[in-house]
Formats: C-alpha cells, structure tokens, sequence
C-alpha cells in the first residue's frame, strides 16, 4: 500500500525567481506540455511562451515527470528562448527532415515513380482519346442487338408448331465486321515465328486473337493466294476480322480453335510439299475452308440439333445441320463487297472455288468419317495428282485430319483442348438431361474420363487415318503419326493408374462394409 500511495504523491521542485525561491508542485502523471504552463505561470512568464530549465550549473534539466528534484539550496532556473535561438532549433529539425525525406526517396524511388506514373497517365490518356471514339460505336451495336433481339422475339411469337430451341439468323442477314480497318495492330512476325508456323509442335496458346488474326493474314501471303487471287491486302484484314467475330466464345469450337486447324492445315501444305502437288487454287481452297469451316458454331453438336429438333436441323432436313450453317455463314460474309477476297476472280471460278469449299466443309461432319476415309483408301495405294476426283478426296481428308489433330501436337499442347473438349461436351449432356433428350455416354460428366475420352478416338479415328495418309506422305510419320502413338500409350498409362485407384478404393469401400457387418 505504501509504495502504491506514494506513486501519486505530488513532486516538488525549488526555482529561482528574481531572486526569489518559488516552490512548485506537480502530479507525477501530468504532461511535459502541463508541467511547462505550470512553470511559466511560476516564473511570471506568459503561458505557450517556449523555455528551458537549468541547474545552478548551467546545465539543462529536461521539463517531464521525470525530471530530478532539487532542493531550496539547489534551485533550478527557468529561460525564455528567444526568437534566434528558436530558428536555430527549427533549422536543425528542418535539416534533420531534409536528410530523412532524401532518405525514404532513395529507398522508395519516389522520382521514379513520379516520373512512371506521369508517362502512364500519358498513355492512358492517349489510349481514351483513341477508344472515345468506339463508345458511339458500341452503344450502336448494344441498340443493333436489342432490335434484333425485340425483331426475332416478334417472329418467335408468331411461329405456330415449330418446337425449335435457336433463333439463327435469317439467310439475308449480312454478318459485317464490328470494326474496320486498320484495327488491330500490325505485327512483324519474327524469323523464328514464321519457321514455327509451318510445324504442327507450333504452341497455338501463347497467342492473342490479334496476333492469331496477323498470322493468317501472313500465311495468305506467304502461299502466293493474296497475288492468285488479286486479293486487296485491306479486304483480307476485313474478311478476317468478320471470321473471327462470328467464331462464338465456346470452351472448344471458337476462334483459337479455328486458328488450330488454319495452322496445321498450313503446316501439312508445307510438310507434305503441296505446292509442287496441287494448284494454288487447291491450296486457296482448302486454307480458307478450314478458316471457315466451324463458323457461328453454338456449342451443341449435330446430334442435340436434330434429336432437339433445332430451327437448323429444320433448315437443313437432319443432313450435317451444323456444316451448313458454317457454310452458309461463310458465304454471308463473303457476300460482303468490303469483305469478297474472292472480288476479283471470274464467276465460273469462283463457282467452282465455291462448290470445293462448300464440299471440305460437309467433309468435317465426323458422321462421314467412314465413308471419307474408305473412299481415300481405295485411292492411296494408285494415287494420281492429275485426277480431279484423286485430289478431292485427299483435299477432304486433309482438312478432315486437320480439324482433329489437336493429339498431334506436344502434350502440353494438346492436353488443355481435351478439357476445353469435355466442357463443351458436358454442357451438351447437361442440357439433354434437362430436356429429356438422349446423353450420349462419351459427353456424360458422370461416365467420361480424359483418358477414355480419347483412348478410343485416337486408336480408332486418329491413327488409322492418319497412317493412311502416311502411305501417301511417308514424311508425316515421325512429326505427325509418332506423336499420335506417344499420345494413345500417355493415355493408356493414365487408364490403368485410374483403374488401379478404383480398384483400390473399391476394395477399401468393401474392408469398411465388412468390419461393419462382423460388429
């Protein structure tokens, strides 16, 4: 208690006042800025007035709560600080902040970032002044859609015992580009980017859809088509730019997509020598069919179009809906004179250019597929380039081995379309439960796995067809049919490691429901 009570007895210390002791008395808890007014109002000195305190020694005693006491014999002195001696106590603390803000510069950078921030603002600045203009244009197109939504919602309404799911657009409709030209930028494709193009190893997934767009562009020129066709280099920016924007943004069956099959397409005309074998009007034909040849796909095959008895499989009677909606879209796109790179041939050749594309893009209905390669193989083994129906058929299996030989290329490579894949075909199943519709069991979430999806389309599908063609092109082998065996023996490694945990978990499932019998 004593010690306790003796923490807040007051401290007494003695001054020198003209003279004069003056004793004065303060809590232990007061502030250094109370014990100060205390002193000043002691010394007859006004109040906020700056001082010091010092000691019959000259010494300076600090003024806080813990400052020594003294004694009537040992007084202390209180000292008004002049103006002069202030200054000189603000110029210390001025140069001490000085030194501590180049400091915390130094370690921040804050010129740096002063100098950073301020070209950024720049750039955002120019970059809005560049995009204001598209606002105009955006607000356009959102009042374009809502017309057309109010348009085909109209036209629903008074459609009388037609069960159908989608709204296509109408045979008329012109799908122009949402943007001119120049609107993506001009890329200068490295050396090493051109020589990796003609490889189907090319990694499709580091690339934006620009760079996708600039690509193409490069390969039209590259096969000599821009010069066969007398095609304006802007019309083929254009016609581009309405390919890509009427791609949809499906898991699988999009732009990047489309660009896959272009590349691999470009790569076997490169690998299989096909310039020395077939026309530049060959090769035009089969780049821009497999361009165009999964166009405004929706993200349901054929089979929910017709079970699901879609306005296209209406349209086209149940025969390949899909492949002739992409053909009709892609003709609607070419119908545009901004978009015609195909502008300045005769009539009779484009008719026949026409007809070829129309044909390799039916070709890609995997419903086919039997019928396609049966007809090849009857071919093969006597082979003739100058035989038109020779060339046809092996035009349709090479856009056909394009359009499936994502498991041609690296794992790393392929292995991410195969989820892409199984997305899409999980929202087809999902979708068929839910209107009652047959599931087919390989796009059944709750059936399916990566390695039985594509054990069997590989064995079955891939290989044989691509070893076909392999008699024709002995040079694909090792870069294209190897690749496709690697593949099928990953997945088969992966069926059994699945099979083994199965098998594990299920004799562990049957230990625990038989400890729990026997208690």
């Amino acid at each position: 208690m004593g010690s306790a009570s003796s923490s807040y007895s007051p401290k007494t210390i003695y001054l020198d006042v003209d003279g004069k002791v003056q004793k004065v008395l303060f809590s232990r808890h007061c502030s250094p800025c109370d014990i100060k007014e205390l002193l000043c109002s002691s010394s007859n000195i006004p109040r906020n007035t700056a001082i010091m305190m010092t000691d019959p020694e000259g010494a300076i005693v600090s003024i806080d709560p813990t400052m020594p006491t003294n004694n009537p014999n040992f007084l202390y002195k209180i000292i008004p600080l002049s103006a002069s001696q202030l200054g000189e106590k603000e110029d210390m603390f001025q140069n001490v902040l000085s030194q501590v803000a180049e400091q915390f510069s130094r370690a921040f950078r804050i010129n740096e970032l002063k100098t950073e921030v301020t070209n950024r603002l720049a750039m955002l600045e120019k970059r809005v002044e560049l995009e204001g203009l598209k606002v105009v244009e955006i607000e356009k197109c959102k009042n374009d859609m809502r017309k057309l939504r109010d348009e085909m919602t109209s036209r629903a309404g008074a459609r009388v015992n037609c069960p159908c799911k989608y709204n296509f657009s109408d045979d008329g409709k012109k799908l122009t580009p949402r943007r001119d030209i120049p609107s993506y930028p001009k890329y200068t494709l490295s050396q090493e980017t051109i020589e990796a193009l003609k490889k189907p190893t090319f990694d499709v997934w580091h690339w934006e859809h620009n760079e996708m767009l600039s690509c193409l562009e490069y390969m039209y020129h590259d096969l000599g088509l821009v010069k066969e066709f007398n095609i304006n280099p802007i019309t083929l920016k254009r016609w581009l730019l309405g390919i890509q924007e009427n791609y949809r943004s499906n898991p699988f069956h999009n732009f990047r997509h489309c660009f896959c099959v272009s590349q691999m397409m470009y790569g076997m005309i490169h690998l299989c020598n096909l310039q020395e074998k077939l026309t530049l009007t060959d090769l035009g034909i089969l780049m821009t069919a497999a361009v165009c040849h999964d166009l405004d796909h929706p993200g349901y095959n054929n089979t929910y179009q017709i079970n699901a008895r879609t306005e296209l499989a209406v349209r086209y009677n149940d025969i390949s809906p899909l492949e002739n909606h992409h053909c009709a879209v892609a003709f609607q796109i070419l119908s545009l004179p901004e978009c015609n790179i195909f502008a300045n041939v005769e009539p009779e050749a484009f008719k026949q250019i026409r007809q070829a594309i129309i044909t390799l893009i039916l070709a890609t209905d995997m419903a086919r597929h039997g019928e396609i390669l049966d007809s090849f193989k009857h071919k093969v083994d006597h082979f003739d380039f100058t035989n038109e129906e020779h060339v046809a058929c092996l035009k349709m299996v090479l856009i056909k081995c394009c359009d499936i030989s994502n498991e041609v290329r690296p794992t790393e490579v392929a292995e991410p379309w195969v989820d892409c894949l199984l997305e899409e075909y999980f929202m087809q199943s999902d979708r068929e439960k839910s209107e009652g519709l047959p599931v087919a069991a390989f796009m059944d979430r709750e059936k399916v796995t990566k390695p039985t999806a594509q054990i069997g389309f590989i064995k079955f599908v891939l290989i044989p067809m691509f070893e076909t063609v392999m008699k024709l092109f002995p040079q694909i082998e090792e870069i294209m049919v190897q690749p496709l065996r690697d593949s099928r023996d990953h997945y088969e490694e992966l069926k059994q490691i699945d099979d083994a945990m199965t098998e594990a978990q299920k004799k562990k499932t049957e230990s625990l429901s038989l400890g729990g019998k026997k208690k």
